[in-house]
């Protein structure tokens, strides 16, 4: 189990294409296991990864914060003040801690202070997103935020006055910069990447990630352009089938060729704020019970080389999960990185396609087209 972080983030490349890379770092898991408080953390904070995907409220994707993020340095304001944010294709907002916050998550974590920029801009307008332990509000102002060399001018954005508990205190990112729709934006405000779009400071209306596996280097994000060195096995577009999150139509999840899941078609969410795979609770007991794990998870490691493929059937074609991808090792112990949840639709069930997922794929996030490309990683 790793913990992804986005490097500083690094001048333009080539026309208006900006690649964010990323390296690995120790998991939020494994730095409270070192300090002997994991056990007392988790009681003291149960989670509920559902409530983020319930519509009609934006939350946020702290309930996978203890064993993969993926962060990244932006800054905002004049002179420019920097801040560690979660890049999350599951939520829409953007917002960082401020001095008006003193709550002791933000007093260990850096802090917009507004009269320290001369183009900030305040309002009177409030923000406020739930999470599965509490809620984040504070106010929302407008500010110059800058993102790998792309400056948005008179970005809305979130001055985050209370944060829940001490929740946030172990975490190392400082706030989150949300790439879904506009349509799940608390109060209405606008996201990072449409006003990108509307101020045509990209090449295409579009953004990839890629996500390296176990101990390897290269991560990235790149705005406004695909890697073709990333798409030889070719690109295989999935037309959205809502406009809030990343959202597209499975028609079965199967093993062995086998049809295990999600029988009657389902939806699912590609989601980089989200750890694990989530998958309702029915299907995700027949996969406990089909891979040989106990009801926790766990699974023996030296029974791995003999696992199945998880097969996702989208749009007509197969997509692959191996073990090797969908087992995490973590101290010599091995669990199956798959959560239950339950989250119904009008469209039917819903499955969180999260970073064990992406890690198998070059995903392409297309606004210009509202598809997901997916290329095979070899």
């Amino acid at each position: 189990m790793k913990l992804l972080l986005l490097l500083a983030l690094v001048g333009l490349a080539q026309g208006f294409q900006t690649r964010v890379p990323l390296r690995k770092m120790k998991s939020l898991r494994q730095r409270l296991q070192e300090q002997g408080l994991l056990e007392s953390y988790l009681e003291q904070h149960p989670y509920n990864l559902a409530a983020k995907y319930f519509p009609g409220i934006a939350v946020e994707p702290l309930e996978n914060y203890m064993d993969d993020e993926y962060f990244g340095t932006i800054s905002i304001g004049t002179p420019p003040q920097e801040f560690t944010v979660v890049f999350d294709t599951g939520s829409s907002n953007l917002w960082v801690p401020s001095v008006f916050c003193s709550s002791p998550a933000c007093r260990n974590h850096n802090r917009f202070n507004p009269a320290e920029s001369s183009t900030f801009l305040s309002t009177n307008d409030t923000l406020f997103i739930a999470y599965g332990t509490g809620s984040m509000t504070g106010v929302l102002g407008y500010d110059t935020v800058n993102v790998a060399g792309i400056n948005v001018r008179h970005q809305i954005f979130g001055l985050a006055e209370t944060e829940p508990g001490d929740f946030f205190y172990y975490t190392p990112f400082d706030g989150i910069l949300g790439l879904a729709f506009p349509s799940i934006a608390s109060s209405g405000a606008t996201p990072v990447f449409d006003n990108m779009i509307m101020e045509n400071l990209m090449d295409r209306n579009l953004f990839s990630v890629y996500l390296s596996r176990d101990s390897q280097g290269g991560s990235f994000v790149l705005f406004g352009a695909i890697d073709p060195y990333y798409t030889t096995e070719g690109i295989s577009w999935i037309p959205l089938s809502a406009e809030t999150y990343w959202q597209i139509t499975m028609e079965s999840v199967s093993i062995s060729e086998t049809p295990v899941a999600c029988s009657s078609g389902c939806q699912a969410i590609v989601d980089t704020g989200t750890t694990l795979l989530a998958v309702p609770i029915r299907a995700f007991r027949t996969l406990m019970r089909r891979l040989g794990a106990s009801s926790s998870g766990e699974i023996s490691c030296e029974a791995i080389s003999n696992l199945p493929n998880l097969i996702f059937h989208i749009n007509g074609k197969k997509f692959p999960v191996p073990p090797r991808a969908y087992v995490l090792r973590n101290n010599g112990y091995c669990t199956l990185g798959l959560q239950g949840m339950d989250v119904p639709t009008e469209e039917g069930e819903l499955w969180i396609l999260g970073d064990v997922f992406i890690r198998e794929y070059y995903v392409i996030f297309d606004r210009a087209n509202n598809k997901v490309g997916l290329s095979r990683l070899p």
